[in-house]
């Protein structure tokens, strides 16, 4: 091997990087933290069941959906054949108001007692900003423990698009993706 070879290398890897790097969206790293500590704030309001203040951090035109995740075979995916996803919830604001009054009544019978849930939030980036309106990817795992002895995990990802309102955000939609095939949990009741 000649010694131009060995040195053309790093410059064919250093392109590479630039390229993957050209994915990753800059942003202020005090919007980045604003943006955290609100989807942040948003888990909490859920897991101290504060449901009706959870639900005015959503805009009134927002699109909630939670959809499971499907398998396809290696040789479907390299040919771009991909199963559809099945929606589990496909909402709107009067929806999710819905939910919540329900929930609130007391007569929510796979809610009472009332479950214990921990949202964790993570790996959050910032996929775009114009100013106004950023989107975010982010993971989530959602813990839920009913009853006395009934455990469940919800895990998967999300994109949430935020809407500047004053000095705060208002999500106007979210699309989650579980990374179940198949739903264990005898229901779904709580808020995600």
């Amino acid at each position: 091997m000649s010694d131009l070879a060995i040195l053309e290398k790093p410059a064919v890897a250093n392109e590479k990087l630039e390229k993957l790097a050209a994915e990753i969206v800059r942003v202020p790293l005090e919007l980045q933290r604003e943006i955290e500590q609100f989807l942040y704030f948003e888990a909490s309001l859920l897991d101290d069941w504060r449901f009706r203040d959870w639900l005015e951090l959503f805009a009134e035109d927002v699109s909630y959906v939670l959809m499971t995740n499907t398998q396809s075979q290696t040789r479907d995916r390299r040919r771009g054949v991909h199963p559809p996803l099945t929606y589990i919830f496909n909402e709107d604001k009067y929806q999710l108001e819905r939910r919540v009054a329900r929930l609130e009544t007391g007569m929510a019978w796979a809610e009472e007692p009332p479950s214990r849930t921990r949202h964790l939030v993570a790996n959050l980036r910032v996929l775009s900003y114009d100013g106004e309106v950023v989107e975010t990817a982010s993971n989530y795992h959602i813990h839920r423990a009913s009853k006395q002895t009934d455990l469940y995990s919800f895990v998967g990802t999300r994109r949430d698009k935020l809407r500047r309102v004053g000095s705060t955000w208002q999500i106007f939609e979210r699309r989650m993706e579980l990374d179940q095939f198949v739903l264990v949990a005898p229901n779904i009741c709580i808020l995600f």
